[in-house]
């Protein structure tokens, strides 16, 4: 219930972490998002996450480009710091404040418009780089701020709210994160509390750029012609002094089900996915293994879930540059600028 403000007191006896906080300590705003919307589950499964590791909220960065699922970092974390950058200009804004202060805990939230198109390219070198970060993608397949149009993960075949259908094909970012040089892969769904927490926290655990592909399904954009209370026929209908718009809400989409096991759901607007959770026995560590067994439920028609890749020993972006322990941030003057005998000696070994 979106629209319901929270109360400012707590039972005095209700659960706190190891440092002391209680689940309201990781709240944030109240979401202006549609009752119901897939986006609402995610931040309330990353807010579950940072209680249960007791993340101190105050060493938390949290950042977003654009759209609906970047406008999420609002309604959690209240007290970690936060920066909404333009389009598609996330994964650049977080590596340089990574680098600039390495002792924070880096949260990236996107979308499939934000990531997929715009900011395809800065996705690909946050991924290749190795920037220690948890990027979550909160994936619907619809540019939900501009009507619904089809993103770049729209399956081929899929029909929008109008009937037309998706020509191109997707763009699998479970993929592309694994051959760009991710380091922790999954894919969950927004709905599936029990399995999206856990790797939530394990993406924080996790060392290295940590990439989970969220589907999350947008409840908007079902409405269907026929109906007499449609938004179309009340508008072709009414003679209105100006154009007004309304959101229905709809119930949470939850699933629970079996390693190994596939779960058909019934999404908003009628259409049905396939989710398959992969077998314990899957080998996450194989690379090779991992992008075959995307590749094979693509090709089934299923999505796969679950941690799909994970490499523990790779080399995150400080590693790479050998940067100081100390946040670059903490360094006064006369350690950033050595002088110009130092530059002497660093411009003569380049030569």
């Amino acid at each position: 219930m979106t629209y319901l403000g929270k109360p400012k007191f707590h039972h005095p006896s209700i659960a706190v972490n190891a440092l002391g906080f209680t689940h309201r300590d990781y709240e944030g705003s109240m979401s202006t998002l549609c009752a119901g919307c897939g986006h609402d589950a995610i931040s309330a499964a990353i807010m579950h996450a940072c209680f249960e590791l007791s993340l101190p909220p105050h060493r938390v960065a949290k950042l977003s480009g654009i759209g609906c699922s970047s406008k999420t970092p609002t309604y959690m974390l209240g007290q970690s710091h936060g920066f909404n950058s333009v389009h598609g200009r996330m994964p650049s804004v977080l590596t340089g404040a990574n680098l600039a202060n390495r002792d924070l805990i880096y949260l990236g939230v996107s979308g499939d418009g934000d990531t997929a198109s715009i900011g395809f390219g800065q996705f690909a070198h946050a991924m290749r780089r190795g920037v220690n970060m948890v990027y979550i993608v909160e994936n619907n397949g619809v540019y939900g701020l501009t009507k619904g149009q089809f993103s770049a993960t729209a399956d081929r075949g899929s029909t929008s709210k109008k009937g037309a259908g998706a020509r191109d094909q997707p763009i699998d970012l479970v993929g592309m994160a694994i051959g760009l040089g991710a380091s922790f892969v999954a894919r969950s769904f927004s709905g599936d509390k029990a399995q999206l927490v856990p790797l939530i926290k394990a993406a924080f655990e996790h060392r290295g750029a940590a990439f989970i592909d969220v589907i999350s399904p947008c409840v908007t954009f079902n409405n269907h012609a026929g109906s007499t209370k449609s938004f179309d026929y009340v508008r072709e209908h009414n003679i209105a002094v100006n154009a007004l718009d309304v959101i229905l809400g709809r119930e949470p989409i939850e699933v629970d089900y079996e390693e190994g096991a596939s779960q058909s759901v019934l999404m908003h607007d009628g259409s049905t996915i396939v989710l398959r959770k992969l077998e314990a026995d899957h080998n996450f560590r194989d690379r090779a293994a991992a992008l075959a067994t995307v590749e094979r439920c693509r090709v089934s028609g299923e999505i796969a879930t679950g941690l799909i890749y994970i490499n523990d020993e790779a080399d995150e972006l400080h590693d790479i540059l050998g940067t100081t322990e100390r946040p670059l941030n903490e360094l006064t003057e006369r350690e950033l600028c050595p002088g110009a005998k130092a530059l002497d000696a660093i411009n003569a070994s380049l030569r």
